[in-house]
């Protein structure tokens, strides 16, 4: 990996942690907006290694800015590892086929259910669910809108990482 890669990556990493530190919570629970830049990195990125490596910074990150404090820390590493791995193999045989803005569109929803769904079942097998919540009532509270918040606002950050990116005609991180 080159330099401007490692750069751009560290950016949108950094950028990531930063929403997720600054992001609301709603019963201890946030949208996790480091998501939609660890996508972005995958998309702009091919290997695994990168993937791989992007996925557990992201998570630590997470982990450290989340708003229920330690018991998130094991969740959120967790929930991004295997994240990171599912979603860049879904991608896999579909980067040749398909143009970068649909493999985001497709990312950015599924990876976000998929996340969604391995924090909450880690979470409450470590340490239960906060305010004494089902796993439905929190799903559909908040990992349902955040999919949907995700979305929309990776989209807008990609189109902008990818103008960016693309400036000179070639991807920078690419």
């Amino acid at each position: 990996m080159n330099t401007k890669k490692m750069a751009a990556n560290a950016i949108l990493i950094a950028v990531g942690a930063i929403l997720h530190l600054i992001t609301p919570s709603f019963l201890g629970m946030q949208c996790d907006f480091s998501l939609a830049m660890l996508f972005i990195i995958i998309v702009f990125n091919k290997d695994y290694k990168t993937t791989l490596v992007c996925g557990i910074i992201v998570g630590i990150f997470a982990a450290y800015t989340s708003k229920l404090g330690g018991m998130a820390i094991v969740p959120n590493i967790v929930d991004k590892l295997i994240t990171c791995n599912v979603m860049y193999l879904i991608l896999l045989p579909l980067r040749n086929n398909i143009s970068k803005i649909n493999q985001i569109a497709l990312l950015l929803p599924l990876g976000t259910l998929v996340s969604g769904t391995i924090f909450l079942t880690v979470l409450m097998m470590l340490s239960g669910l906060p305010g004494g919540m089902s796993f439905e009532a929190l799903f559909i509270s908040v990992v349902m809108p955040t999919m949907v918040i995700n979305t929309i606002l990776g989209l807008a950050i990609f189109k902008t990482v990818e103008k960016i990116a693309t400036m000179n005609g070639t991807y920078v991180i690419e």
